[in-house]
C-alpha cells in the first residue's frame, strides 16, 4: 500500500510538468487553428432563396494589407439597418445561416465575412479580436461607402461574440452587439479548455501550467498580449448596449464567461441564459424565443434606453 501511495504521489507530480508540455504545443493550435467546417454553398442558395435577399461578393483590406472576404447580402425588404455576423472558430462566414436568415426576413442586411485565418480571408494567423476588432473598421468603412447605413448592429457566436464585444469598443458606429457564448478572456477560458472542459477548478490549478505555458506561446509567437484579449474589458470601455446569450448545458465556454462580461458592461445591457443550451447552438435549442430576443433587442436602440434587465432561467432541480 505504502509502494503504491508513493507512486500516485510520484504521477501526481508528474502530471502539472506534462500539462506544461502540452501547453507549449497548444499555442501554436489556438494561433492556427485551421478550418473543420465546410463552406455550405447549398444551404448558402436556399437560404437566399426561402428570403428572396440578394448577395453580392465583399473583399476589404485590413491594416496589414490582409485580404478579407466574405459577402454583403440585402433583404428583400430592406428596414435600412445593417447586421455584422462573426463566426466562431474553424468555421466560415457560411456558419451563420440560421441567424443570417431570421435577420433578412426582419429586414436588416447583413454582412457575413470570413474572420482572418478563416474559410477565404488571409491572414497568417487568428488573434481572437486583437487584430479582428482593427479589420471591423475596415469592414464597416467598406459597407458605408457603398450605401446608407441607418443602424449598424453586430451578433457573433463563440469566437466571433467575443469578436463582435471587441470591435465594438473601438467601433463607434456599431450601436448594440448580441453575443452568443463569448469568453471573458482568452487567458480565461484556457482555465476551461485545460480542465478538459469537466471543470476549471483544474485548469486553474493541476493543468493550470498547460495554461501558463500557452499563453506564454501566444504572446511570443502571436506578437500581442492574451491578456489584452479581453470581451470584458470591451465592454467597460465603451457605453455600448449587449445582449448575452448562454446555455447552461454549455460546458465549453461555461455561462460564467457572459455573467462576467454582463457585470463588467457598462452600456444597457441583457442577459438571456438558456436553460439546456449546448455551446453554440441557443438558436436551434429555442429558434422562435432567440428570434423575438434578438430582433426586440436591436429594435430598442439607439433610439431606446431601457432599464438593465437579467432573464436567469435555471433549471428545475
Amino acid at each position: 500500500m505504502r509502494r503504491l501511495f508513493y507512486l500516485f504521489l510520484a504521477l501526481l507530480s508528474l502530471l502539472p510538468v506534462a500539462a506544461a508540455i502540452i501547453g507549449a504545443q497548444l499555442s501554436s493550435v489556438i494561433l492556427h487553428p485551421g478550418n473543420h467546417n465546410p463552406d455550405r454553398r447549398q444551404q448558402t442558395a436556399e437560404m437566399l432563396q426561402r428570403t428572396g435577399a440578394t448577395k453580392e461578393d465583399l473583399e476589404v483590406t485590413a491594416q496589414d494589407g490582409t485580404i478579407l472576404r466574405g459577402w454583403k447580402i440585402r433583404p428583400k425588404n430592406p428596414n435600412g439597418d445593417w447586421v455584422l455576423l462573426y463566426h466562431g472558430i474553424s468555421d466560415n462566414r457560411t456558419g451563420n445561416l440560421g441567424h443570417a436568415e431570421f435577420l433578412l426576413t426582419n429586414g436588416y442586411g447583413v454582412v457575413m465575412m470570413d474572420s482572418r485565418a478563416h474559410g477565404q480571408s488571409g491572414g497568417a494567423m487568428a488573434t481572437y479580436g486583437w487584430k479582428e476588432r482593427d479589420d471591423t473598421r475596415q469592414i464597416v468603412d467598406a459597407l458605408c461607402a457603398n450605401g446608407s447605413v441607418h443602424h449598424l448592429y453586430a451578433l457573433g457566436v463563440s469566437m466571433g461574440a467575443a469578436i463582435a464585444l471587441q470591435s465594438a469598443a473601438v467601433e463607434p458606429r456599431i450601436d448594440a452587439v448580441v453575443a452568443e457564448d463569448p469568453f471573458e478572456s482568452l487567458r480565461e477560458v484556457t482555465y476551461d479548455y485545460a480542465g478538459l472542459e469537466f471543470s476549471p477548478l483544474l485548469g486553474q490549478t493541476l493543468f493550470r501550467p498547460a495554461s501558463i505555458a500557452a499563453m506564454r506561446g501566444v504572446k511570443k509567437d502571436g506578437g500581442f498580449d492574451p491578456n489584452d484579449v479581453s470581451p470584458e474589458k470591451a465592454v467597460a470601455a465603451r457605453a455600448f448596449a449587449v445582449l448575452l446569450i448562454c446555455g447552461t448545458a454549455d460546458h465549453r465556454i461555461p455561462c460564467r464567461h457572459a455573467e462576467a462580461i454582463y457585470q463588467a458592461a457598462i452600456g444597457p445591457k441583457e442577459l438571456w441564459i438558456v436553460p439546456g443550451a449546448e455551446h453554440a447552438s441557443a438558436l436551434g435549442h429555442a429558434p422562435q424565443k432567440y428570434e423575438k430576443r434578438v430582433i426586440e433587442f436591436f429594435g430598442k436602440y439607439p433610439e431606446g434606453k431601457p432599464q438593465e434587465t437579467k432573464n436567469e432561467t435555471k433549471p428545475p432541480a
